[in-house]
C-alpha cells in the first residue's frame, strides 16, 4: 500500500507517543479529530500499525540483565530450525529472535534478572535442543540506544 504523506506524519507521531489523545494527534498533524481517527483506524485495519504496546522499565520489574546470544546450529535442516524457533518462542526470557545469515544461525535478545536465571534458561532451552552446535553469550553492560520506531517512513 502506498502511504499518503498525512499517514506518514501520523505514524511518526504515534511512534513517539501512542498514548496521546486523538485530539492531540490531530492537532499535531493538522487534521480534524474525526479525520485523524479514521486514518488511524485504517492504518490498523490494513496491518500498517501492527499493535500498540506499553514499554515497561526493566528496572521496575528487576529484569536488568540483557544478553545477546549467538546460536550456531549443527545443520541447516528446516525442521530442526523450526523446532528451535518454537522453543525460543515459548521462552518468556527471549524478547527477540532473529534467523540470520553468516557464521551463526540465530541471534537472541534474552532478558533476565540475574546470571542464575540465565543459566536455567540455557539448560532448559539452548542445551536441551538437539540441533544446537554452540552458542556465544554477549552480556550487555548498558543500553546506549533503544528505539522501536520504524525508520524510512520519509522515503515511502
Amino acid at each position: 500500500m502506498k502511504l499518503h504523506q498525512m499517514d506518514i506524519r501520523i505514524l511518526k507521531e504515534l511512534q513517539q507517543d501512542a498514548a496521546q489523545t486523538n485530539l492531540a494527534l490531530a492537532e499535531k498533524v493538522g487534521l480534524s479529530a474525526p479525520a485523524c481517527l479514521k486514518r488511524v483506524h485504517k492504518l490498523k485495519a490494513e496491518g500498517i500499525i501492527e499493535r500498540i504496546v506499553a514499554i515497561v522499565s526493566p528496572n521496575a520489574v528487576d529484569r536488568r540483565l540483557n544478553m545477546v546470544v549467538e546460536i550456531e546450529m549443527t545443520t541447516d535442516d528446516l525442521v530442526v530450525a523450526n523446532q528451535f524457533i518454537e522453543a525460543v518462542n515459548q521462552s518468556p526470557e527471549v524478547k527477540q529472535c532473529y534467523k540470520v545469515t553468516g557464521e551463526v544461525d540465530f541471534v537472541l535478545i534474552v532478558n533476565v534478572t540475574d546470571i542464575f536465571e540465565y543459566e536455567k534458561f540455557c539448560q532448559r532451552v539452548i542445551y536441551a535442543h538437539k540441533g544446537m552446535k554452540k552458542f556465544t553469550t554477549l552480556i550487555s553492560l548498558r543500553c546506549t540506544k533503544f528505539d522501536l520506531s520504524q525508520g524510512g517512513l520519509s522515503s515511502i
